[in-house]
């Protein structure tokens, strides 16, 4: 280590010539020869497009069946990159033309028997998008939920520290269902708690905390969500 400092330092004319010359390493660079980087690119893209394929191939042939024969209804032209987390009793019921984009955790309370998620026709899921389902939650067609949303009907945990403690669920009473209404889209890294209708063609900001409901054609934004403007009149 005292030798780096040493030559960081450059103490002496041998430590400044040292300096210079890891400076030089650092930095040197081939002279540029168009053809040979052509040559290269096309490598590039090739295995680029190599790759792709093949993993395309896999979530059609492979992870697309894990997922419909955990769904109790899915349509037709479903998209998928990977198998998507499914854990708890959850029903799935998912529509025409839905993206899934990378990883969806989709997790369930057990409070109620059979707690429902309903996906409508053109929805776009963005990456890692959890949902968790003790009740009920229901995102309509055409909705685009942005990657690392969070949607949830329940708190998850009891309010009472007592209860926490003894590791119960929270309270039927307290779990209410989320719905997000047709053509909304929900912003990057978003969270939707329990008991919020987001209204139709709404927009929830990046970043939101959305505890309220939210007007249909309008813009939520912040922690906790207000409403800033209707986008449409």
């Amino acid at each position: 280590m005292s030798l780096i400092l040493k030559i960081k330092r450059a103490e002496t004319p041998f430590y400044a010539s040292l300096k210079r010359l890891a400076k030089t390493l650092i930095h040197f660079d081939l002279p540029f020869w168009r053809p040979w980087g052509m040559f290269l690119r096309t490598i590039y893209l090739s295995t680029k497009f190599i790759i792709a394929g093949f993993r395309r191939l896999v979530a059609i042939v492979y992870y697309g069946p894990i997922f419909k024969s955990r769904c109790v209804t899915c349509g037709r032209n479903l998209y998928l990159e990977l198998v998507p987390s499914i854990n708890g009793p959850v029903r799935i019921f998912v529509g025409d033309n839905v993206y899934i984009s990378g990883a969806l955790g989709i997790g369930s309370g057990h409070v109620f028997d059979e707690p429902g998620l309903r996906i409508g026709d053109r929805v776009f899921l963005g990456h890692q998008v959890s949902f968790v389902v003790s009740r009920q939650i229901i995102v309509e067609d055409g909705v685009m939920i942005s990657r690392g949303s969070f949607i949830t009907d329940s708190d998850l945990h009891p309010p009472d520290p007592e209860l926490r403690a003894q590791g119960l669920p929270p309270a039927a009473a307290d779990i209410k269902s989320v719905r997000i209404c047709r053509n909304a889209w929900i912003g990057r890294g978003s969270y939707i708690l329990k008991g919020v209708t987001i209204g139709e063609g709404a927009i929830v900001g990046a970043g939101a905390v959305v505890t309220r409901d939210v007007p249909p054609m309008s813009i939520a934004v912040g922690n906790p969500a207000r409403v800033l403007e209707r986008h449409v009149t």
